[in-house]
């Protein structure tokens, strides 16, 4: 199982700060939901963490600076499931999720039978099997979110982010993959940072939270201690009720009628 921290992290972009001072701690096997307003800077956090962004501070994986890891390793070390990403429109969707096997292959080799085995493997546990032949172009929504999330699991690195996994996913494929990864997690010690904006699935899976505000760190620890009324009121602007679900975790619930 593999740890990740960051300390001091600082992210600008175009001459704006859009991170600053950002410290995070996900333990090795956990699961951290980051949550936060929209602007907030979690995107631009798992960016950073997975080294596609030019950093001050550190980011360390299980204690080795990933900054300088060779990209093969760190690629090796660390998944990462963009919300919005480019999608060659003619490429099918079993050929992208094998681009997950590339840490494994040789410069100059091929994908191994044992690479498309883990890809056709990936593809069954999310329902995409039946897709595997279809060209990314003619995917639904739903259905390229899946196929981003499989390219990812296909790496098999011991980290995985995940960035609005699920986006454009109906209630039945949201279950489906946050369940997914969570039995992924638990088998194999999979460290999971993802951004949610749902804050009560945010609560039903993950172990630790932390919110992002104006990006900066505004709170952490487990849901119980940053899903307070007073948090999210102050960072969200919203007026919630926040009560114990039917599993213990906290429950957001807008107050009708507040504003």
């Amino acid at each position: 199982m593999t740890e990740v921290r960051a300390r001091s992290l600082t992210v600008a972009l175009d001459g704006r700060e859009v991170l600053s001072g950002v410290d995070l701690d996900a333990p090795a096997g956990g699961w951290l939901a980051v949550i936060g307003p929209n602007g907030a800077g979690k995107s631009t956090l798992l960016r950073a963490l997975a080294g596609l962004l030019p950093v001050e501070g550190r980011v360390l994986i299980d204690g080795e600076d990933a900054g300088a890891l060779p990209p093969r390793r760190r690629a090796r070390l660390v998944a990462y499931a963009p919300q919005t990403p480019a999608l060659p429109p003619d490429m099918s969707v079993f050929d992208y999720a094998l681009l997950g096997r590339t840490p494994y292959i040789s410069y100059f080799g091929r994908e191994s039978r044992h690479d498309r085995e883990v890809t056709a493997g990936v593809l069954d546990r999310l329902d995409l099997t039946p897709l595997a032949a279809r060209p990314l172009a003619r995917l639904s929504g739903g259905e390229r979110q899946r196929v981003v999330l499989a390219r990812a699991l296909a790496q098999q690195a011991p980290v995985l982010l995940l960035d609005e996994p699920t986006t454009a996913l109906d209630l039945g494929h949201q279950q489906q993959v946050l369940e997914l990864v969570d039995r992924l997690r638990r088998a194999d010690g999979l460290t999971v940072i993802a951004t949610l904006h749902d804050l009560n699935l945010a609560a039903q899976y993950a172990d630790a939270m932390m919110l992002l505000s104006g990006g900066r760190a505004a709170a952490s620890g487990a849901p119980a201690e940053v899903l307070t009324e007073h948090l999210i009121s102050g960072h969200f602007g919203a007026e919630v009720k926040v009560e114990p679900g039917p599993d213990g975790s906290p429950q957001v619930h807008l107050v009708r009628g507040a504003r």
